[in-house]
């Protein structure tokens, strides 16, 4: 059983032979499902410019959440700082905190959102990629501006993304916590957070290091049916071993019949080790495993599976057989 708190991470995919619009609606359902599970926060990520992810802004989703809820956290997973003025990214998430009392979150992370160049210059208006010293005064002036000119009462509580040893540095140096993508860079984990918790400098954001790591997580009945609901995520990822963004996100049955090379199958399988796929036993272990290894003070799944009903049956297992039960209320 794992005790942290445990949230999700919404990419949006759009399923093959359905619209995006079908995918913007699911999001409602998602939402409510998981709040209605018990688990603590619901991020959504930003992405631009692809056929098997939706390009649904962060700020817009989690209003719409927000607004359909009553208790979960909600916010991004995230922003991507250098496509957005800090100004702007305070005021709209300052907004949803005053709102939304004690329920937004607000996560910074730098990477485009795009595998397309030009995509990722119209974001920036013509600026190529943020330098590390950009990067960093998009994040400080972001949280300037929360407390100086935006605070209209309770805040929204920040988080920074990183993927990195360099994301790491940063956060600790800000004194943020640091939400690390071990979905994306499972490589990185270890030594991205000893220099995290070396560099970390209390702040008014965090007062100790603290930890959110997002694992990849498809739960099922089964190996084999977990394995089979994975299957279109592969086949995305091993276009994006070959640089390609543009491979839509298939159904179960054609990703079976997809055909991998050895090097794809050898590079699949040596990231599904890192991860939490299989039936509830082997998740269960693997997510138990993870938060010893790296002292995680929370988790987050994120569920790249094809139809909605499949995704929130793999958060119903995960919350029946490997959360550990939440205490009662007084």
């Amino acid at each position: 059983m794992i005790t942290v708190p445990t949230g999700a991470l919404e990419v949006a995919m759009v399923q093959a032979g359905t619209r995006a619009a079908d995918t913007l609606r699911d999001t409602t359902a998602f939402a409510r499902g998981l709040e209605d599970l018990g688990y603590r926060r619901l991020w959504y990520a930003e992405h631009h410019h692809s056929p098997a992810i939706g390009a649904f802004p962060p700020v817009v989703l989690t209003a719409h959440a927000a607004a359909s809820t009553s208790s979960i956290r909600l916010g991004s997973g995230g922003v991507l700082a250098p496509n957005h003025a800090p100004i702007m990214l305070a005021e709209q998430f300052g907004t949803l905190a005053a709102l939304h009392e004690d329920r937004i979150d607000l996560g910074i992370g730098r990477g485009p959102g795009t595998f397309d160049e030009s995509t990722a210059r119209a974001l920036r208006r013509g600026a190529g990629p943020a330098t590390d010293d950009e990067y960093r005064d998009d994040v400080a002036s972001t949280l300037r501006h929360l407390v100086d000119e935006v605070a209209l009462g309770p805040l929204p509580e920040p988080w920074l993304l990183a993927s990195s040893t360099a994301g790491a540095s940063l956060a600790g140096e800000l004194g943020l916590p640091i939400a690390f993508a071990h979905h994306i860079r499972p490589d990185n984990t270890l030594t991205a957070l000893s220099r995290y918790r070396e560099g970390f400098s209390p702040s008014r954001w965090c007062a100790r290091p603290r930890v959110l790591i997002c694992v990849e997580t498809v739960c099922a009945g089964t190996e084999e049916e977990a394995s089979w609901l994975a299957g279109p995520m592969d086949v995305v990822k091993a276009g994006l071993l070959q640089g390609r963004g543009d491979i839509p996100f298939p159904t179960p049955a054609q990703a079976a019949a997809h055909s991998f090379t050895a090097e794809e199958t050898g590079a699949l399988a040596s990231f599904r080790a890192h991860q939490a796929h299989g039936a509830p036993e082997s998740v269960a272990r693997r997510l138990t495993d993870l938060v010893e290894l790296t002292g995680a003070d929370e988790l987050m799944l994120v569920t790249p599976v094809h139809a909605l009903a499949d995704r929130l049956r793999s958060y119903e297992l995960v919350e029946r057989h490997v959360m550990a039960p939440a205490p009662r209320q007084p």
